[in-house]
């Protein structure tokens, strides 16, 4: 049996995509979703968004040695993985922005 650290870095990393870009396209309308309740709520959406995307690509590249540089140390390892949360949640943004709006804008 194969396991997740001794799979080859390319599998791993299409693996974290595999996880993080559609995580980071249907974070957006589940944090508005789950957040979008009364009046003041609209503020902490994308910021909570941001955050779980954060806390996703973190526990992925804890979980996926690949998806950070081979010398990282866990902590660099852990900040790499946030950033890569980041720009899939960038991605997602740009994606629900796109399909709400299209290429003319607002």
């Amino acid at each position: 049996m194969v396991t997740v650290e001794r799979a080859r870095p390319w599998g791993q990393r299409l693996l974290g995509a595999a996880v993080l870009v559609p995580a980071g396209v249907f974070s957006l309308p589940l944090a508005a979703y789950l957040l979008d309740r009364g009046p003041g709520t609209e503020n902490v959406i994308l910021p909570s968004q941001l955050l779980v995307m954060m806390l996703l690509g973190a526990a992925l590249a804890g979980a996926l040695p690949a998806l950070a540089p081979r010398s990282a140390g866990i902590g660099r390892r852990l900040l790499t993985g946030a950033g890569w949360g980041l720009l899939a949640a960038v991605l997602g943004v740009a994606v629900f922005w796109l399909l709400l709006n299209g290429l003319t804008g607002a």
